[in-house]
């Protein structure tokens, strides 16, 4: 809802030729090196030339040989962690470069350092969250509606960041950003696992996870922000569901749904999830603890998606105190109203697009990911992870007032990003690093860099 939505091009290709790299893959660099080889073993075009000197090109072959060789036997998560490393080499110059060229602002003077130019927009609720907790009476503006306040975001993150705070005495800037990082650095890794279980292909699932580390909206991941712990939890509830170790879901989800609004679509994630399981049990056993765990998983998501509008409501006496609040965003688009499910995109639509297009172009966009979920290479992601995207996008639809906060709102979609990785050309798999990368100063010159009365909230 209003929540407020590494390559460089040299480094994109070193890790889309990495991804090539991966055990169990063809052609790529084993084929370059001569699959099985010493450096300089082998006859004929593949050996020592004549007299045993060995020319500049074999030397190169063998030098490639051994790269191969020393990458196959790195372990899985040092090769995640590596993709990980870099592309936040990368992301950091991009928005040290902004921070370089950002003017004075409500937050910060002009040319602000990393760690405080990292912490604005969003940061800076989290922040008086972390300081000062909830506001036990809901700011009114002066026609007498709700107004903007903490009650937006949820504690999960600045509580965690509060707490660790207090630990470490150090800032809270410092805090926030390092955790955010950390959440990220543990997304990729289960990420990894995720794909590489969904898809049976290594060096696929390791390109997943460098389209995740440079996509456009990626600088997020390193910003005070709650969307690393966020994805943290969602990528290792996705992970327990798809590996049937439901029991071990339920205290994730509980700190997951007051991180972010996550809970409802995850329940309804759940209930399509339960109920496949029961109408496929001829094929694939579904025996009655897993039906009675998993259907109690499903029910509990849902009351905890329901949960921050309830302790809002008894904190400040509002039943609406939550809702009223996310409408109090949308208000400068289209004034003050109800929450009327299912209907924000089209009013948005309108907003944007005027009428009749605006409709029409929702409408598209409907039809649109409903036949993606559909296409063959969305299919190889496997029903489990194509419920979830089905059933957070629903969830946009019914709630979410689209606008500049919409690109970070999509993020929860990133399994999707195992579909983008299955193309084994080395020219795509460079070519989509690159845009990725330049997706990402596009996304800081749009939503994150601030110019004046910025109406564009990342």
């Amino acid at each position: 809802m209003a929540d407020r939505a590494r390559v460089s091009s040299g480094s994109g290709a070193e890790a889309a030729a990495a991804a090539g790299a991966e055990p169990g893959g063809g052609a790529g660099a084993e084929a370059g090196a001569g699959v099985g080889a010493e450096p300089g073993e082998g006859a004929g075009a593949g050996g020592p030339a004549a007299g045993g000197a060995v020319t500049e090109a074999e030397a190169g072959r063998g030098g490639r040989a051994s790269v191969a060789r020393a990458w196959r036997a790195t372990p899985w998560w040092a090769r995640v962690l590596g993709v990980f490393v870099l592309s936040r080499v990368v992301t950091t110059i991009i928005v040290l470069l902004f921070a370089r060229a950002q003017g004075p602002n409500p937050w910060t003077g002009a040319n602000p350092p990393y760690l405080s130019y990292a912490a604005i927009w969003d940061g800076n609720w989290y922040k008086i969250i972390s300081f000062y907790g909830y506001p036990s009476v809901l700011p009114v503006t002066a026609d007498g509606h709700v107004g903007e306040s903490a009650w937006a975001f949820m504690p999960g993150y600045p509580f965690l960041v509060s707490g660790l705070r207090a630990l470490t005495g150090t800032t809270w800037e410092l805090v926030a950003v390092t955790v955010s990082v950390l959440c990220a650095a543990a997304t990729v890794l289960v990420f990894y696992r995720l794909m590489n279980r969904v898809l049976q292909d290594a060096r696929t699932a390791l390109f997943a996870v460098v389209l995740f580390c440079v996509a456009p909206l990626s600088p997020l991941l390193q910003f005070a922000y709650a969307e690393s712990m966020g994805l943290l939890l969602l990528v290792g509830a996705l992970y327990l569901v798809v590996t049937r170790r439901y029991g071990w879901v339920f205290p994730i989800v509980a700190v997951m749904a007051l991180t972010r609004p996550s809970g409802l679509a995850f329940a309804l994630f759940l209930v399509l999830h339960v109920g496949y399981r029961f109408l496929t049990r001829g094929r694939d056993p579904f025996p009655l603890r897993e039906r009675v765990t998993a259907s109690a998983l499903a029910v509990f998501s849902g009351v905890m998606g329901l949960a921050w509008l309830g302790i809002a409501a008894i904190a400040t006496g509002s039943p609406t105190a939550y809702t009223d609040t996310e409408l109090a965003w949308r208000a400068a688009y289209i004034g003050y109203g109800e929450l009327v499910p299912f209907t924000a995109w089209f009013e948005s639509g309108v907003w944007w697009l005027g009428a009749p297009w605006g409709p029409i172009v929702v409408v598209l966009l409907i039809v649109g990911f409903a036949v993606f979920l559909f296409l063959p290479p969305v299919k190889r992601l496997g029903v489990d992870l194509r419920f979830w995207l089905a059933s957070y996008a629903l969830y946009l639809l019914a709630v979410f007032f689209p606008q500049s906060s919409t690109f970070r709102l999509l993020m929860p979609l990133f399994p999707a990003l195992g579909a983008l990785a299955l193309p084994k050309s080395p020219v795509y798999r460079v070519l989509i690093v690159l845009v990725a990368i330049a997706g990402q100063v596009g996304w800081m010159a749009i939503g994150w860099g601030v110019d004046g009365r910025d109406w564009t909230p990342p």
